[in-house]
C-alpha cells in the first residue's frame, strides 16, 4: 500500500504535463506575433514627396497625373525615361501634371544574386527621404548610368556616390541597410495590369488612372491621353 501511495504521488508526470502545456502556449504566442508582424505594412519613407499607400514619389503639383512604374534593371524603362523625359518635365513645369515615379523590383533575378532592382528602388526612397527635391535628379542619374540586364548592377558604394552627387549623401546608411526593401516589395505587388495582360511588366505607364501601352512616343502615350 505504501509503495502504491508513493507511486501515486510521483510528481514527474505532472511536471512533464506542465512543461508540455507551457511549450504549447509559448509556440502559440510566437506564431501569433510572427503572423501579426507579417501582416503589418512595411515601414514607409518619412518623406513628404512619397505617398505612403502607393509608393509614388510625386514631382510637381498638377491636377492631372502621369505615373511610371520602373525597374532600374529594365532596359525598356531606361528607354521610356529617355523618351518621355522632356515631355514630363515640361508638363510638370507648366503645372499640367503631377509626375508620379514608382520604383519597383521585378528583375532581382536578373542581377546575378545582388538583387539590384530592390537595392536601386530602395536607394531612391532613401534619397527622397533625405531630400525630396533630389529624387528626380537621382533617378535620372541611375538611368544615365544604367547597368546591363543580367549584370550585377551598381554596387551600394556607387549608389551612395550618385546620392552624394545630388546632395543626398545622408542617405548612405539607409542605402546600405536596405531600409525600405520591404516597402519596395509591397509596392511591387500593386503594379496595375495593362488590359489583356496577366503579368506585371515594366515600364507601366498610367495617365489619369488609365494604363497606356508604351510606344515610347510621348505625344501618343502622354499628351494624347491628357484632358
Amino acid at each position: 500500500m505504501a509503495a502504491a501511495a508513493a507511486k501515486s504521488r510521483n510528481p514527474f508526470p505532472i511536471i512533464i504535463s506542465v512543461v508540455v502545456v507551457v511549450a504549447v502556449v509559448a509556440v502559440a504566442v510566437l506564431v501569433y506575433f510572427m503572423n501579426r508582424t507579417a501582416s503589418e505594412p512595411a515601414q514607409a519613407p518619412a518623406a513628404g514627396v512619397v505617398n505612403e499607400e502607393t509608393g509614388a514619389i510625386a514631382i510637381g503639383e498638377g491636377d492631372q497625373s502621369v505615373d511610371e512604374y520602373i525597374d532600374f534593371m529594365c532596359p525598356h524603362c531606361g528607354d521610356a525615361w529617355d523618351a518621355y523625359g522632356d515631355t514630363t518635365a515640361e508638363l510638370v513645369e507648366d503645372g499640367t501634371i503631377t509626375f508620379n515615379i514608382h520604383p519597383i523590383s521585378i528583375l532581382d533575378r536578373s542581377s546575378q544574386g545582388t538583387e539590384y532592382s530592390t537595392r536601386a528602388a530602395n536607394s531612391v526612397y532613401c534619397v527622397a527621404e533625405e531630400d525630396g527635391d533630389a529624387a528626380y535628379s537621382y533617378v535620372d542619374l541611375l538611368f544615365r548610368n544604367q547597368p546591363s540586364q543580367g549584370s550585377p548592377g551598381l554596387d551600394d558604394d556607387e549608389l551612395i556616390g550618385y546620392a552624394e552627387q545630388v546632395g543626398a549623401g545622408g542617405a548612405a546608411d539607409c542605402i546600405t541597410n536596405r531600409e525600405y526593401g520591404d516597402f519596395v516589395a509591397e509596392r511591387t505587388q500593386e503594379v496595375p495590369l495593362a488590359p489583356g495582360q496577366t503579368n506585371v511588366s515594366t515600364p507601366t505607364v498610367v495617365v489619369n488612372g488609365e494604363v497606356v501601352p508604351p510606344t515610347m512616343d510621348p505625344d501618343v502615350d502622354i499628351r494624347a491621353n491628357l484632358n
